[in-house]
């Protein structure tokens, strides 16, 4: 069973090493880290490197694709190699999931229209420009063979429950108390719903930080510019069709 996991420039670690540790323990589970081609691969904190082990080319049908979440999804939501990638990867699929602002990414690549989906709660509102309906009451959102989950730590929650899927629940179970995965937080403010008002500002003020950076601002803007400029071209031309028969 293969197993990829797509690793981009500016990748947030826990939204793919959380899944990770959960599904390399799956029977006979082979599991890629995929980019344009293999090499290392910088993390959203500067510090952080990770190799890309195969490329997408090496890789052209796996069993399991994961798209993790970082500052930087917009950005590679309008990387075409990657986007035509995931179209034909998702052909063949068994699933086809995405931690966090992952979501996004699926989304621009035309695999979440018309349905439901979560992301991390600064995120969601991004999914409704591709016609996505965004889920901010459940952290584990299946459609069909389609998976999406919430922010970061939420990838091991669905990790955990592919692991089922795919190894039958006591393969799951055996795999959660190996990683003694019993969450605990010392603070219940996991959550926008748990969140105090002051809790919610700070958390906002300390990812808009991230996302005020020029490049970000400027990948943003871009791939809302081409959707906006999607949506129009697919309308007009809706409109011309019945005058041309």
């Amino acid at each position: 069973m293969q197993i990829a996991i797509v690793l981009y420039p500016g990748f947030t670690a826990l939204d793919f090493i959380g899944p990770y540790e959960v599904l390399r323990w799956l029977p006979k589970a082979e599991v890629r880290f995929v980019w344009h081609e293999p090499g290392p691969i910088t993390a959203d904190s500067g510090v952080l490197v990770v190799g890309a082990t195969h490329s997408f080319a090496e890789t052209p049908s796996p069993d399991v694709v994961l798209v993790p979440g970082a500052m930087t999804s917009v950005e590679h939501a309008r990387d075409e190699t990657l986007l035509a990638w995931l179209r034909t990867a998702h052909e063949t699929t068994t699933w086809t999931t995405s931690v966090c602002s992952g979501s996004i990414i699926l989304a621009a690549a035309g695999l979440l229209t018309g349905q439901r989906a979560t992301s991390h709660w600064m995120a969601l509102s991004a999914l409704r420009a591709f016609g996505v309906t965004p889920v901010d009451d459940e952290r584990i959102v299946p459609v069909g063979k389609v998976v999406t989950c919430a922010g970061v730590s939420a990838g091991i929650d669905l990790a955990l429950w592919l692991a089922g899927q795919l190894g039958g629940e006591g393969r799951a179970k055996a795999i959660q108390l190996s990683m003694e995965y019993d969450p605990q937080p010392p603070f219940d403010s996991g959550h926008m719903s748990k969140a105090s008002a002051s809790t919610k500002a700070a958390a906002t003020a300390l990812m808009a930080a991230e996302l005020a950076k020029p490049a970000q601002l400027k990948a943003a803007t871009l791939l809302m510019w081409d959707r906006a400029l999607n949506t129009a071209r697919a309308a007009r031309k809706r409109r011309l069709v019945p005058s041309m028969r």
